[in-house]
């Protein structure tokens, strides 16, 4: 009997429903979790906000402390190093244990951490929390393991720098003042050694008391009191018998070690000797001075600051005196710190100091002081990064590798500085990294004063390798005639680059985009303009009568193409089609200059385009930006419409509205908007002013939010333009309003199987993307140039440009291009909207055109929030890489003409595949025989979307965020193989695998502190990425592990062994008649003399890493090997002792057989009845 079998019943059942839609090809994702692993890599730039710094002269190693709790440590080109604290207090002083590979850090909350340096990554060893008085000053003697911490109280305590706990031993301020004092001395403000007799410590208060201090004795061994004002520093001269203070008043002392009574000298460097009867000249505080003595020569006396108030207009400035020579060096920022460099770092030995290394604001200078004159060291490091305010910024990594060679080529040429000093840079302590990465990387910064800067970023470096001024082309404005509307009328907003042609587009504030092309020779050429208008008006519009008909639409003559005969290109652009609308358009907000311009090598300007001014409103900013070299077409769009130009015929080939694109399937109800005066926007990334204000609206209302005055859901793209475009619509060019059904369709005619499973947007009550809100505004926010399918009956792939707006559409140009070569230079190119526009809403000449292209496709996608990224994938899910013309010599290509033909065939090999795939396509393929050969991937501001082509059905959605919103998205390579990479506004990095859009990452990395982060944020290629963490540096992070994993072999090593020079020798005589006091400081400060002290004074917190915490890992570590390793070896003393059993049955056995054996001997031959 057959058995039955209820699992095929119900197999049958189930395979006859239908089963879930899924890609026709399989594609084998290889990324995991596993492949990303976020980590910080490097920080360039100048320390932002700079409040301390020291040095070490031994290990030649640099520290600069900031304002946020971060410290950069610096030492020979190449080396830089930064670590944060783990609160935002600032950092008030910085001190190095010098040559031991240590650092103590002083911050503003009354805390001191002690850095290990002996690590790649530094970490805090000890620290030190104070809680009853606060910090004003601390001193660590050379070689000496105590530190002498004062108070705001005028206290002196005593810490131990080893284990970081406080000393019983406590010099009180009212036992350093006299008796008879009744009034308090203030904060101590200097505290200093006698560079010949350690147990004498100077303690300088704030009211002009200085106290010298007997450790040994513990009582004031003399006082001196200045009578100049507020007392700021004190240094010793070497020899222990002088000292000078510098004071509020501009004036200095200088102070016998033996006689309390009355200075030595007192003078005012820069003040006039005062008349009798008259009152000395006014000067500003000296804040420091430093007393470095020659033996060649007189001593050093070096000051910062102290000229006359009366010179009004002075900068800040370091005064050097030696002898009679007085030498004032004006700085372009105020001065934070200075520091005398020199070779010794013994205190009691001439310093005979090579250099002064001044900490400005904004500036990192060194002064050379063995050359005459005091010139300066060029700086090696990237710390002009802020010299413009940045704007923003574009990062290429595993670019084409001759490219750095290119930019450094003419990098080279450019005018060198003149008046540094020969010498080479004093900083050069630390050692690089012992690998590097094996891809080039560049990172070009646009700036507030429209100059581009190009730097190498392989590995962890920075270098400068080209600077490139935009403005050079432009009129120079008068000074009392600055640009009404902007601020910084040249800065930079968008980049776009193609790596393998080297044609560069930059598109500025005011406006205006420039096309350059790389070339090795200087040439002289008329720079060529376009003036488009970019206008989109909105209008009342009246329902006309039944009976009447309303006129035909006019054409748009700018809008496909260019009015010309015989559908040429005409070379200059339109506007509107009315005298009216001709006289509302004006002229650009910048002038460019007429007449042949000399263009030195590297970029030369090849194209400028400009948007001109309507009815005396600017045009609104430019949002995106793209160009392709094979197409050789231009693209840009902003809050009012989209722009394309040809680059090669220099003509304008369309120019419309964000609305016109639609044509008739427009969704949008479009009201009349008001139109508000352009207020200044923000001058740069780097004032935070006005800019954080607007841009923390932005944060605060993402896509959700809604305006109540006219019903327009607010984006954080297109929140702060939206007010630009608002401009009334001709009535010359009505458009019907959509219904809700028929704008439901429009939106559903090539999305529907996209949203087949969860409904359209315009249902979706939740998203800021319905049909039915009244729109004002709509900007164009992402461009992409690709070869793809455009409508779904496409059997080949066409030449395409794919827009993305504000508020989620994503719709699709076709591009008609002429064959290469000469055709390409005399014949049109013709672009057409795919929206679902009737020729007979065109006009006659877009009509020919549509006719040369084809029907137009419809394509329409729909996602929530602005469009940030569009990718294409192949059918194997890897990137398709965009077409492009490689880079040719000018001069080359002009002798050979016929190599260049064929070089341009070979360029163009991509392409050709593309042809001759065009050719075996069928002729006249139905829907059902055309299989999906590409994927979109399409990124919002909540939204990612994989769509397959040409069928245009959604084959993965996700839902990125509800309570955020993505800033910045882009799909990138990592691990031979590519992936989703998104930036959100909560902080948040998240990477998605394509084209399945499964979760890899979600690491909370970064809070979104201001909108330079996501403004300036930019992923590249192998898992890197950067942003502009502060607006004078530029921090790098990667996603991928195995960077981290080699990471620290990359980064620099802080500490290397150096011996420490030997100190100066004493002579026979005045070690004879002089004998300095020798005491160990431990029997001072130690338990058994002083006593701990009181735990309410401070508390100790142990370091969480650094070497405790290797040590700890280490220990773990060596308790599980040792651990292995006992059942190791227990285990074969077990094997050991189950060898020696088994030999024992083997000796037994073998014994029981020679017995048996025997027996069998001895009764073999007998017989039974004998036994």
């Amino acid at each position: 009997m057959k058995k039955f079998n209820f699992k095929k019943v119900l197999d049958g059942l189930t395979s006859s429903s239908a089963p879930p839609a899924k890609p026709e090809t399989e594609i084998t994702e290889t990324l995991g979790s596993e492949h990303f692993q976020v980590s910080k890599t490097v920080r360039h730039g100048f320390p932002y906000q700079p409040t301390a710094m020291a040095y070490d002269p031994v290990q030649h190693i640099l520290a600069i402390g900031c304002k946020s709790g971060s410290i950069r440590l610096f030492g020979r080109p190449g080396v830089d190093c930064h670590v944060m604290h783990d609160n935002d207090a600032a950092v008030l002083q910085l001190i190095f244990l010098v040559n031991e590979g240590a650092l103590v850090s002083v911050c503003s909350d009354d805390s001191l951490h002690l850095w290990n340096l002996r690590q790649k990554r530094p970490a805090i060893l000890h620290s030190l929390k104070y809680n009853r008085e606060r910090i004003t000053y601390c001193h660590l003697p050379f070689q000496s393991k105590w530190l002498y911490i004062g108070t705001e109280r005028g206290n002196v305590h005593i810490a131990n720098i080893e284990s970081f706990v406080l000393s019983g031993y406590v010099i009180n301020w009212n036992k350093a003042i006299e008796l008879s004092q009744r009034t308090h001395p203030g904060p101590v403000v200097s505290l200093s050694d006698n560079p010949t007799d350690s147990t004498k410590l100077l303690i300088g208060f704030e009211t002009g008391m200085i106290v010298q201090w007997d450790l040994k004795t513990k009582t004031a061994e003399c006082r001196y009191a200045c009578e100049q004002q507020t007392l700021h520093s004190l240094a010793w001269h070497h020899e222990g018998k002088q000292f000078m203070c510098s004071h509020s008043d501009g004036s200095l002392s200088v102070w016998n070690y033996r006689s309390p009574s009355k200075p030595a000298q007192v003078f005012q460097p820069h003040g006039h000797p005062a008349q009798k009867g008259s009152k000395p000249e006014a000067c500003r505080p000296i804040m420091k001075v430093a007393w470095p003595t020659s033996r060649t020569g007189d001593p050093f006396i070096v000051f910062s600051d102290g000229l006359p108030y009366e010179r009004s207009g002075r900068r800040p400035c370091i005064t050097v005196m030696q002898g009679k020579s007085v030498t004032v060096l004006e700085m372009e920022y105020p001065v934070v710190n200075f520091l005398p460099v020199s070779s010794t770092p013994w205190p009691n030995d001439f310093q005979d100091p090579y250099a002064i290394i001044v900490l400005l604001e904004n500036d990192l200078v060194v002064i050379d002081l063995t050359t005459p004159g005091y010139p300066c060291f060029q700086n090696p490091y990237p710390m002009d990064l802020h010299e413009s305010p940045v704007t923003c910024c574009t990062y290429y990594a595993d670019c084409p590798p001759e490219m750095i060679p290119a930019f450094y080529t003419v990098g080279s040429r450019q005018q060198k500085k003149t008046g540094f000093s020969d010498k080479n840079w004093p900083v050069k302590g630390g050692e690089w990294g012992t690998s590097t990465c094996s891809y080039p990387e560049i990172i070009i910064t646009g700036h507030a004063d429209g100059s581009l800067k190009f730097w190498d970023a392989s590995a962890v470096t920075l270098q400068l390798l080209y600077k490139l001024r935009t403005s050079k082309i432009f009129e120079k404005q008068p000074l009392n005639q600055s640009t009404e509307y902007e601020e910084d009328p040249f800065a930079i907003v968008k980049i776009a680059m193609c790596c393998e042609s080297r044609i560069l587009c930059v598109a500025g504030t005011s406006g205006h985009v420039i096309v350059y092309r790389y070339n090795k020779v200087e040439t002289t050429v008329d720079v060529p303009t376009l003036e488009i208008a970019l206008v989109y008006e909105v209008d009342d519009l009246d329902s006309p009568d039944t009976d009447q008909i309303p006129p035909p639409m006019p054409p748009p003559s700018s809008s496909v193409g260019s009015a010309g005969s015989g559908g040429m290109p005409s070379p200059s652009p339109h506007h509107s089609t009315s005298s009216e609308g001709a006289e509302k358009v004006g002229s650009p907000l910048l002038k460019v200059k007429s007449g042949p311009q000399k263009m030195v090598p590297g970029y030369q300007v090849d194209l400028c385009a400009q948007l001109v001014t309507v009815e005396g409103e600017p045009p609104s900013q430019i949002l995106c930006l793209a160009i392709n070299s094979l197409y050789g077409l231009m693209a840009f769009g902003n809050m009012q419409g989209l722009a394309i130009v040809d680059i090669i015929q220099k003509t304008t080939l369309l120019n419309l509205g964000t609305p016109d694109l639609y044509g008739s399937a427009d969704p949008y109800t479009r009201t009349q908007p008001r139109s508000p005066q352009r207020k200044k926007p923000p001058a740069g990334l780097g004032d935070l002013g006005e800019a954080q204000a607007v841009e923390q609206e932005r944060c605060r209302s993402p896509t959700t939010e809604r305006d109540e005055s006219n019903g327009v859901c607010l984006s954080p793209t297109g929140t702060t333009r939206k007010k630009l475009a608002d401009i009334k619509r001709n009535r010359n060019q009505p458009r019907p309003r959509m219904s809700k059904a028929h704008s439901t369709a429009s939106m559903e005619g090539n999305g529907g199987d996209a949203d087949s499973k969860d409904g359209s947007f315009s249902r979706s009550r939740s998203s800021s993307m319905s049909s039915l809100e009244n729109v004002s505004a709509e900007g164009i926010n992402c461009l992409s140039f690709t070869e793809s399918y455009t409508r779904k009956t496409d059997p080949v792939t066409s030449p395409c440009l794919w827009v993305g707006t504000t508020l989620g559409s994503v719709l699709v140009i076709v591009l008609n291009l002429p064959p290469q070569g000469d055709q390409r230079l005399t014949q049109p190119v013709i672009v057409s909207p795919s929206g679902p526009m009737g020729a007979a809403a065109l006009g006659d000449l877009q009509s020919q055109m549509l006719m040369c292209v084809g029907h137009p496709s419809g394509t329409i996608l729909r996602l929530k929030g602005a469009i940030l990224a569009m990718s294409f994938l192949d059918c194997n899910g890897m990137t398709i890489p965009p077409l492009f013309a490689k880079w040719e010599d000018p001069k080359k290509k002009e002798e050979n003409r016929e190599a260049k033909d064929g070089q341009s065939m070979q360029r163009r090999g991509w392409q050709q595949l593309q042809h001759l795939h065009r050719q075996k396509a069928p002729s006249s393929p139905t829907t059902e025989t055309i299989s999906d050969r590409q994927f979109v991937v399409i990124c919002s501001e909540k939204q990612a979307k994989v769509i397959s082509l040409p069928s245009q059905t959604c084959a993965y959605k996700l839902n990125i965020t509800e309570t955020s919103f993505v800033c910045k998205a882009d799909v990138v390579s990592i691990a031979n193989s590519v992936c989703l990479a998104c930036f959100l506004a909560n902080g948040h990095i998240m990477t998605f695998s394509l084209p399945s859009l499964r979760p890899l990452l979600d690491s909370d990395f970064l809070p979104l502190a201001d909108m330079r982060i996501a403004q300036t944020f930019s992923f590249s290629n192998c898992g890197q990425a950067l942003y502009l963490c502060t607006p004078s540096e530029i921090q790098r992070i990667t996603l991928a592990a195995d960077t981290c994993e080699s990471l620290q072999e990359m980064l620099c090593e802080l500490f290397l062994p150096v011996d420490t020079p030997e100190g100066p020798k004493q002579s026979f005589f005045k070690g004879l008649f002089s004998s300095p006091s020798i005491v160990d400081k431990e029997e001072l400060f130690g338990e058994a003399a002083s006593g701990k002290a009181s735990r309410s004074v401070a508390k100790h917190i142990p370091g969480t890493g650094g070497i405790e915490g290797v040590k700890a890992e280490a220990g773990s570590a060596m308790a599980e090997v040792q651990k292995a390793r006992m059942a190791l070896v227990e285990r074969g003393e077990k094997l050991s002792e189950l060898e020696e059993r088994t030999e024992a049955l083997k000796v037994g056995s073998e014994m029981y057989a020679s017995s048996a054996h025997q027996v069998m001997e001895k009764y073999k031959n007998k017989k039974w009845y004998q036994l």
